[in-house]
Order: C-alpha cells, then sequence, then structure tokens
C-alpha cells in the first residue's frame, strides 16, 4: 500500500529529526573529547567519527540541496557550483580565518592550494570507482574550468612574492562573485530537479545543518590527522599542502560521492570545480581581507601552486575532450595527484 502524502512529509520530518539529535549530541561529545584528551589511540578514533560524521552530514546536505534548487526554479549545476561547493568549502574557508589571525600564512596557502589539487584529480579520480562512470557537457566544464584557471593564476601572482597584501585580499574575495555571475549568465539551464513539496526554508534550514555537520566533521579529522603526523616532524606548509588539503577536501569527496550514488550529476561536477574557484581565490583572500598581510614561503608556494594550475588544466582538457568521467580517466587523475609528492620531495 502506498504512502500517503502526510505519511511521507511526516516519515521525512522523523528522519531529519532523527539527524538534529545526532548533531546535537554527537557534536559537543567529540569536541570536548578533542579538547581534554588525545594520544594516538584517541586520535584514531575520533578519526573514524569524525568520517562517519562526515558521511551522515553530506547525506542530508545533497539531499535538501536539491530541494533547494527545485524550489528557487535553478538548476542542479549552479546549486552544486554556488552553494554546495562554499558549503563543503567551509572548512578551508574556516582554516585561512585562522591561520590568518594567528599569523601562519603558509597553513592558509599551503592548504588551499592542496585542495584544488587534490579535488581536481584525487576527488574527480575516486568518483568513477565509488560512484560509477557519468557523463559531464563540454562547455560546462570549460567555462567552469576556464575561471578557476584564472583566478589560481591571480594566486599564484601574489604568493611568489612571498606575501598577500590586503588589496590583493579584496581581488582574491571579489573574484568569486563576478564569476559565479560569469558562469551563470554563459550556461543558462532551466531543467530543476522535481519539487519535493517541502518549503523552502525547510530544505534550507536542514542543509545548513548538515553543512555544519560536515565542518565540524571536517574539523575533528583535521586536527585528529595533523596530530597523528607530527611525529614525522615536518614543515608547516608541507602538512598543509598535503594532510590539512586531505582533510578538508574530504566533504568535496563524501558530498560528491552522495550526489553521484543519487544520480544528481551535475550537483557533483559543480561542487568539485566549484570548490576549486572557491580555494583559489575566495579562502585564500578571507583571511588577510580580515586579518591585514600574511607572509608565506613564496618558493615553495610557487613550485607547488604552478603544479595544481598545470595539471588542473590537463584534467579540464581530458574532461572537455571526452565528456565522460570513468575508470580509466580516474587512473589517471589519482595518478597525478600521488606524483605531487614525488614533486614536492625533489
Amino acid at each position: 500500500m502506498k504512502e500517503t502524502t502526510l505519511q511521507t512529509r511526516v516519515r521525512i520530518l522523523l528522519e531529519d529529526w532523527r539527524f538534529f539529535l545526532a548533531l546535537a549530541v554527537a557534536i559537543p561529545i567529540l569536541l570536548i573529547g578533542l579538547w581534554l584528551a588525545f594520544d594516538v589511540t584517541v586520535g584514531i578514533a575520533f578519526l573514524i567519527l569524525g568520517l562517519a560524521l562526515l558521511a551522515f552530514s553530506a547525506e542530508k546536505s545533497v539531499e535538501h540541496s536539491i530541494g533547494i534548487a527545485s524550489a528557487l526554479r535553478m538548476s542542479p549545476l549552479m546549486i552544486g557550483l554556488i552553494m554546495v561547493s562554499l558549503g563543503t568549502d567551509f572548512p578551508e574557508i574556516t582554516n585561512s580565518i585562522i591561520s590568518s589571525a594567528l599569523g601562519h600564512g603558509d597553513i592558509n596557502v599551503g592548504d588551499s592550494f592542496g585542495s584544488v589539487l587534490a579535488q581536481m584529480t584525487l576527488v574527480l579520480g575516486l568518483l568513477p570507482f565509488f560512484g560509477g562512470a557519468f557523463r559531464v557537457r563540454r562547455d560546462e566544464i570549460t567555462v567552469m574550468g576556464a575561471g578557476e584557471a584564472l583566478v589560481l593564476i591571480a594566486a599564484l601572482s601574489m604568493v611568489e612574492k612571498g606575501y598577500i597584501s590586503w588589496m590583493n585580499a579584496v581581488f582574491l574575495v571579489a573574484s568569486w562573485p563576478m564569476l559565479m555571475l560569469i558562469t551563470r549568465n554563459i550556461i543558462k539551464k532551466p531543467t530543476v530537479a522535481p519539487h519535493t513539496g517541502q518549503k523552502l526554508s525547510y530544505h534550507l534550514g536542514i542543509a545548513i545543518l548538515g553543512f555544519l555537520g560536515i565542518a565540524v566533521g571536517s574539523f575533528i579529522v583535521i586536527k585528529s590527522v595533523i596530530a597523528l603526523s607530527t611525529v614525522l616532524q615536518v614543515s608547516e606548509y608541507f602538512i598543509s599542502f598535503f594532510v590539512v588539503a586531505i582533510g578538508t577536501s574530504l566533504p568535496e569527496l563524501v558530498v560528491d560521492l552522495t550526489a553521484v550514488r543519487k544520480k544528481q550529476y551535475e550537483i557533483a561536477i559543480g561542487d568539485a570545480i566549484g570548490s576549486c574557484l572557491v580555494d583559489a581565490g575566495f579562502s585564500i583572500g578571507i583571511g588577510p581581507l580580515i586579518f591585514g598581510r600574511i607572509t608565506v614561503s613564496g618558493r615553495l608556494a610557487e613550485t607547488t601552486g604552478l603544479y595544481a594550475l598545470f595539471f588542473s588544466i590537463i584534467v579540464i582538457t581530458i574532461l572537455a575532450l571526452r565528456e565522460k568521467l570513468d575508470r580509466k580517466v580516474g587512473v589517471l587523475f589519482v595518478v597525478i595527484y600521488l606524483c605531487s609528492y614525488v614533486m614536492l620531495y625533489v
């Protein structure tokens, strides 16, 4: 016997209230535990719990982002490119603000450049293995990829001199809304997601909570990974570029995998490339915009940034030519990411 509309809404509400309860209980416990005690065993346990919180929150954020797309009569691609990418990039944005306030510019830039590389290669490369192959549109990939490359070039021209000034930060932060406006005007997609019957405010509230859960889960994962990796005694920029960037890219991986499994491919590709747009400009600039000029390891930032830029262009070109993301391409993207470890070591 089929459910009535009222029964369906009640069931959805109950599922979402369980989500509220899980966040209300899990987040304080995890944060207090991180604050009071931390060793290797606790670090591994919190790493697993943080990943679980990420996966759980991602499910809700994608589900209700689709509802927002329907209510606003926007395409899933633009929702992924604008809203979902900002939500999944919240860890990088937060990291930029905190690291800039503390005077650690290398953490800000290293995390942002590392996230661009991880999302353009590792995240996109893993999607077809765990979510299945899917097709992409050449015009969408080209427009979004060109915007990402331009912002990354601008950021590189700033960090190579060893600092980011307040005016540099203004330009980087302003580049994001300008590129979103340009992209929206070029890519006009009338298709919307099926209407769910729920109000916009309801979807927006659940989506925000989902992204909050993603941010907290990412914070827990990052803190766990950094604590576990201190025994290696490696440089701050290295940890930020690889370890922290992997942690802050987990929301994109989890959200995009969830979107692919729900066959919302445009949300996935919009978030994957949209997050790189946020990382390359807005994320790097927001910290120094608030707290003023920051210094960075210019030569190291330039080298790693050029690597991220060069292979971002390669990834965009391959996707635009093939118009498909499958396992063959996925293997190549993952190999490109792994080769970056050798590059930085040399």
